[in-house]
């Protein structure tokens, strides 16, 4: 099994794209749901953020109030890094569990949808391909103060704050161009989906795991024989 990085920009149409892969039978980890489950309650990141930045962001459920932390880190960037510090190791060793499982029914590869990909870049190093989902700036633009009704100037902060499309790129090994009409960006997706399902890189990790395997069972099989005689 081998894994694929999925990214794209605000309004780039990433949704679509992971939609149609959903169809396709694919198996898809989201890394922004498992960062919206490792902040409930129960969950360990929940604890240390109430710790760190009080009970004020908590709504009167006892739920993280998302946009007063949003707030928060927004303004102030060594806040951002502390909030990162703690829920993305909880995000990774979920993800961790999440491929293992998808490993042990026999997929291929598996897709992590991961929304900042590019700009931690901390976890590309692990990816045999990375799709990025883009669109031209005007489109991303227009489709940004369409869906969230802001103006032109809010729209283009919120896509000044993201590593511009263009660069994301240059990063990227496989580009699906969400440009144009939703059937357009369907053949492409589909046509990946083909490369990935005819790519042989699968083989080595059930190679590896095969070897290791034989090699425990065979170990456990002489430590037997020489127990029992």
């Amino acid at each position: 099994m081998f894994l694929v990085g999925l990214s794209g920009g605000i309004a780039s149409g990433k949704s679509t794209v992971v939609a149609v892969l959903r169809e396709l039978g694919c198996a898809v980890i989201d890394a922004d749901v498992i960062a919206r489950e490792v902040v409930q309650p129960h969950f360990k990141a929940y604890r240390q953020i109430v710790h760190y930045f009080g009970t004020e962001i908590l709504l009167e459920n006892g739920e993280i109030n998302r946009e007063a932390l949003g707030n928060i880190i927004f303004s102030h960037p060594e806040k951002r890094q502390l909030l990162n510090s703690v829920t993305h190791p909880e995000i990774q060793k979920e993800m961790l569990k999440q491929i293992w499982k998808y490993f042990v029914l026999g997929y291929r590869y598996v897709i992590l949808d991961i929304p900042l990909l590019f700009e931690t870049n901390r976890l590309t190093k692990f990816m045999k391909y990375t799709v990025l989902v883009y669109c031209d700036p005007p489109t991303q633009l227009s489709r940004l103060m369409k869906r969230n009704r802001l103006s032109q100037a809010e729209a283009e902060a919120r896509i000044a704050s993201q590593l511009p499309l263009d660069e994301k790129r240059k990063l990227a090994s496989h580009v699906i161009d969400n440009s144009g009409d939703r059937e357009s960006t369907r053949r492409q997706v589909l046509k990946l989906h083909a490369r990935l399902e005819d790519s042989l890189d699968f083989l080595w990790a059930r190679l590896v795991v095969g070897t290791v395997v034989a090699g425990l069972g065979g170990l456990v099989y002489l430590l037997l024989r020489r127990f029992i005689s």
